[in-house]
């Protein structure tokens, strides 16, 4: 019997606290597996408050996944607070050739000053999620938002699959206006080059 090898996106998602993006990563995998595909999505909890950085991943595959373990070399890395570029290392660990998805809005030389020259090597893309958030939702929560830039960046899954995903998820009006909000950030995302 030979060896097989799995192909599976390992997604690690940084933010604070209290800013959705375990949310954000349940949507992508209740997505990706009514779309047939497997999925896991859990957070990396410790003594996190309201505020403080925390990590959250995703896995999606073709098939069956059997890793229980976190996410330390991600295939793709997004970042739902632009305040952690300054103080964490959002690229450690990231495959060569990596995805990185942000929530920024400044210009390609402060972006690169913030991460490092070593980002050139990866695919970076932008949405300026706070503002569309706050736009749309009357708040910064930013994780809708980055589920659409992530789906523009990388297409994990269909918009029409991750739009029922938020509709079963919030009820009426507020499901609405997240669609709203996703449709914005996947239109708005841009590749730095």
């Amino acid at each position: 019997m030979g060896l097989r090898f799995l192909a599976i996106i390992e997604i690690r998602w940084h933010s604070r606290g209290g800013q959705g993006a375990w949310t954000a990563s349940n949507l992508l995998a209740e997505a990706a597996i009514a779309e047939g595909k497997h999925a896991q999505s859990f957070p990396a909890f410790g003594p996190e408050r309201m505020g403080a950085p925390m990590l959250t991943f995703t896995r999606i595959s073709d098939e069956p996944i059997e890793l229980h373990t976190g996410i330390y070399n991600p295939d793709i890395v997004v970042v739902l607070d632009p305040t952690l570029l300054r103080s964490v290392n959002v690229l450690s660990g990231l495959k060569d050739g990596g995805v990185v998805v942000l929530n920024f809005k400044g210009s390609k030389e402060e972006l690169f000053k913030l991460l490092g020259q070593d980002a050139k090597k990866y695919k970076i893309y932008t949405t300026p999620a706070i503002d569309i958030a706050v736009e749309i939702l009357g708040r910064g929560i930013t994780n809708t938002a980055m589920l659409g830039a992530l789906v523009k960046a990388v297409p994990l899954v269909k918009l029409e699959t991750l739009f029922e995903a938020v509709k079963e998820r919030f009820k009426g009006e507020l499901g609405e206006k997240n669609i709203e909000v996703i449709k914005r950030a996947y239109n708005e995302t841009k590749e730095v080059k």
